[in-house]
């Protein structure tokens, strides 16, 4: 007899190929849905609405999916609001951000689940972290903007945490220096959101910092550095020349699918990890896109139990490259992230900084 399938999140992240992982993912994000149809009355009334929602789903591109713009408009959550642990906001510069309730077994799971992803990339010892920002984003604990839940969020992974940023985005110097006198030669974290990071070097003259054995995570919109021209591979290469600062990975992610992260390898690729996996559609007809043709990205996660955002259509543009073959030798699909829609409302982390701040 067949042993009973474990969790997708208890898995290593980038250890199944398609054929063991597809249907375990299938069924887990059809459960997932009947879920949400049960305990969320507005996901209910919105699968009643849409006709692609009345039949069962037998691929994963069956599977209802919401735009990730209502989440602005609605208050959609499958719990009481009496078990409502922590509420997250987006980060859009304009208009009503996107409201997102975790209860306390939802944000443990999603914990659990970037810790084991993280750990795969950053390896198990808790590192020396120094922190692009400054710390005034993680004052209010218990409700959160992208950028404080993406601080906290990964803060646990390190140690020893020095903010880089004054409250007016100026280095702070004395933070800094003593951080690089202390650690400079040793192996550290860093994280940042990705027009934070180019703020920091900004800053910097070459030399000034020398982290040569530090690890740079980062993430967040590119908007505003594609409006100075600058590309992936100019950011990785300012970051070598001014800090020494060689390994640097960005990852994809939003806080309506908190927990669902996608880390770029050595190859440039984002990867899916075990429970999440991507899918991207024709914009005119909504119809899958072949692997190599771009279009809108649909993101699948079965990590959000406390509200229905396991299947969200974004308002990004990307393209599947492929599938289980990637050069890095890990499993699963890796796609890249193309940018914003056309006319889609500004969003993500890093591009919320006034420019007068700046």
């Amino acid at each position: 007899m067949q042993a009973p399938w474990q969790p997708l999140t208890e898995e290593a992240p980038y250890g199944l190929t398609a054929q063991h992982k597809t249907p375990r993912l299938l069924a887990e994000l059809i459960a997932l849905n009947g879920h949400h149809q049960t305990h969320c009355v507005l996901y209910q009334r919105l699968q009643q609405a849409l006709p692609f929602c009345q039949q069962q789903p037998n691929s994963l591109a069956e599977l209802p999916y919401l735009s990730v713009r209502l989440f602005k408009q609605f208050a959609l959550q499958s719990v009481p609001d009496n078990q409502v642990f922590k509420t997250l906001y987006s980060s859009g510069t304009t208009g009503q951000p996107s409201r997102i309730v975790l209860d306390k077994d939802a944000a443990a799971l999603q914990s659990k689940v970037l810790v084991r992803i993280m750990q795969h990339w950053l390896g198990k010892d808790r590192l020396p972290m120094l922190i692009i920002d400054h710390p005034g984003v993680v004052q209010d604990r218990s409700n959160f903007s992208a950028r404080g839940a993406g601080i906290q969020g990964l803060a646990f992974m390190g140690r020893n945490h020095c903010y880089a940023l004054n409250e007016d985005l100026s280095v702070n110097t004395a933070a800094l220096t003593a951080f690089c006198q202390q650690y400079g030669q040793g192996p550290v974290l860093i994280f940042g959101f990705t027009f934070m990071v180019w703020h920091w070097l900004s800053q910097l003259t070459p030399g000034q910092v020398q982290l040569p054995g530090a690890i740079l995570l980062h993430s967040g919109g590119w908007k505003k550095l594609q409006a100075q021209a600058v590309g992936n591979i100019e950011f990785k290469a300012r970051l070598a020349q001014v800090a020494a600062i060689q390994r640097v990975h960005n990852f994809y992610g939003m806080v309506e699918q908190i927990g669902a992260v996608f880390v770029e390898c050595e190859q440039g690729h984002l990867h899916c990890p075990a429970s999440a996996d991507v899918l991207v559609r024709n914009p005119q007809n909504w119809q899958l896109r072949e692997y190599g043709e771009p279009g809108v990205l649909q993101l699948l996660s079965t990590l959000p139990r406390s509200y229905p955002g396991h299947s969200l259509l974004t308002e990004d543009r990307g393209v599947i490259l492929g599938e289980d073959n990637c050069p890095c030798g890990r499993a699963g699909k890796y796609f890249q992230v193309l940018g914003r829609l056309a006319l889609a409302e500004a969003r993500g982390c890093s591009d919320t900084v006034s420019p007068l701040a700046v």
